[in-house]
């Protein structure tokens, strides 16, 4: 009996010049898109003008559409669980896995996606949470974290260390006293890594976010220790109150922490102030499935309040009926703010909604 083909060998490669992240993944939300059961007329002709729109679509479909068709040919679990199966359960199911395999077809262009997104790294990681969702965990030596939307974090403690790597999003730590002594005799340090970095926990509590090029951490109790990834850059303590940015060659100077809006997200709540609207929908974005874009003409907006993150449509209204904006939706998975009556970055309108 021969043996079966590895799937690498059955999945078709990318032919020709790379496609740019942006038309790559468009591609693959498109797939996924048309994949449910209740795709309308709408939802195709949208898609047909995105095609159209420019050649470099029409390349990313007809790849995506091909990739798509030899998962099916996989004798995979994971692969007939994204192409197969009729009611709710499976669909969602459904839906997210093809998300991460359609991904998969672009690794030229696209593998930059692949490590930050759920459900892809999530079958590997110790804790993870899906778009949405938050988490608490209580790990061996009674430290507490609190995993925001789309996050992932692996956790290795041994008689050395004790280690939490994050892998993607952001989460809040609350250390507690180790409660094993190493061999040295002395406490086991709590060690938190990202990509551009090792922090090192003085007693305290602390949240972590991994930006795309960018780690940032915020101190509410004690002390951390920042040790960016090159060697040559120097080590930071950062104090109660204090928050910075790092990348792996140096860390920003500190500036103060907010423990209010920092925090919020632990509640379900976004807390703003005097923020460019752009930012707010980039923010906003993380606790919705699909794409969710500002214009440009309109991203200097400034918006203030507390927004419940829990429901991204209610806040999206707010914004519709406070400001001059609309919704423009290819479908519920591709919506754009954009400007309304002539806005544009030159107005100057601010929101305070509460709740």
């Amino acid at each position: 009996m021969n043996a079966q083909p590895q799937a690498s060998l059955l999945l078709p490669e990318l032919q020709g010049p790379r496609i740019t992240q942006a038309v790559s993944l468009q591609a693959a939300q498109w797939l996924v898109a048309l994949q449910a059961a209740d795709v309308n007329p709408e939802d195709q002709a949208a898609w047909k003008a995105w095609r159209a729109a420019n050649p470099e679509h029409e390349r990313a479909w007809q790849h995506i559409e091909s990739f798509g068709t030899s998962l099916r040919e996989l004798n995979l679990p994971l692969a007939h669980a994204a192409l197969a199966g009729s009611d709710d359960k499976l669909r969602r199911s459904r839906r997210q896995a093809i998300k991460v395999l359609t991904i998969a077809a672009f690794a030229g262009t696209g593998a930059w996606w692949m490590r930050s997104s759920a459900p892809w790294g999530d079958w590997q990681t110790d804790h993870s949470t899906a778009i949405g969702e938050r988490a608490n965990v209580t790990l061996p030596d009674g430290t507490v974290i609190i995993l925001n939307t789309r996050t992932a974090v692996d956790v290795r403690f041994d008689s050395t260390q004790r280690l939490v790597s994050l892998i993607r999003g952001e989460i809040l730590i609350t250390t507690a006293p180790d409660p094993q002594i190493s061999h040295t005799g002395t406490a086991r340090p709590f060690l938190v890594d990202t990509t551009e970095g090792r922090l090192r926990a003085l007693g305290t509590r602390f949240a972590v976010r991994q930006h795309e090029s960018r780690s940032q951490v915020s101190v509410f109790e004690g002390a951390v220790e920042i040790h960016p990834t090159s060697v040559s850059a120097p080590s930071m303590v950062l104090q109660a109150g204090q928050e910075t940015f790092f990348t792996r060659h140096s860390a920003e100077a500190p500036h103060e922490a907010h423990a209010l809006t920092a925090t919020a997200w632990t509640t379900g709540m976004l807390v703003v102030h005097e923020m460019p609207l752009g930012d707010f929908i980039a923010e906003l974005a993380r606790y919705r499935p699909g794409r969710l874009n500002c214009a440009a003409s309109i991203a200097n907006l400034r918006v203030s309040g507390i927004y419940p993150v829990t429901d991204t449509e209610r806040v999206l209204d707010m914004l519709q009926r406070t400001l001059p904006v609309e919704l423009q939706s290819f479908t519920r998975y591709w919506v754009t703010v954009r400007g309304r009556y002539g806005a544009s970055q030159g107005h100057s309108f601010q929101i305070n909604q509460k709740n």
